[in-house]
């Protein structure tokens, strides 16, 4: 797979976040930063995109870079109003999408990258371009949107019974 240490230990980190957000969205329907699963996301994913900043091939800032930097903005915003708005419910609709986004986010090179390694010897795509990975993203696209609107109508249940 031609990983260095640096990329090995990005990876596993990552696998773990994204577990720990899978889990999440089956049992709570979201991310929740309460549980350990939210928890979990939250600190692997700090340090998943804190790794990625030290891994490219190319010199200089890259795409890969901005996302990272945008998950990393969007987890710390899903965090600070986690804990100093915990009595405003009106921002947990901000809270629960900035989480939701971050993992769309973080799904843009795990598909590209997995699909380009796995299996090794013969990936399942030979390019970011390839359709294959456009689909995939336009799939957890569309999760994304029906999991927000979801997670908004479950927030408005919520709120109003407060």
């Amino acid at each position: 797979m031609g990983l260095s240490n640096l990329g090995i230990f990005h990876t596993i980190i990552g696998i773990v976040a994204i577990v720990a957000a899978v889990v999440a969205f089956v049992r709570n329907g979201k991310i929740d930063l309460s549980r350990v699963t939210g928890k979990i996301y939250f600190y692997f994913t700090v340090v998943t995109s804190l790794t990625a900043l030290g891994l490219s091939h190319v010199k200089g800032v890259n795409p890969g870079h901005i996302l990272a930097l945008l998950v990393l903005i969007l987890v710390s915003l899903a965090y600070y109003l986690y804990l100093k708005k915990k009595g405003n419910n009106k921002f947990r609709y901000l809270e629960n999408f900035s989480l939701s986004f971050s993992f769309f986010l973080s799904m843009i090179p795990t598909v590209n990258e997995t699909f380009n390694r796995i299996p090794v010897g013969h990936p399942l795509v030979h390019g970011p371009k390839d359709p294959l990975i456009g689909k995939t993203l336009l799939l957890l696209f569309v999760m994304l949107i029906v999991g927000s609107i979801l997670q908004l109508r479950r927030q408005r249940k919520i709120n109003k019974s407060l």
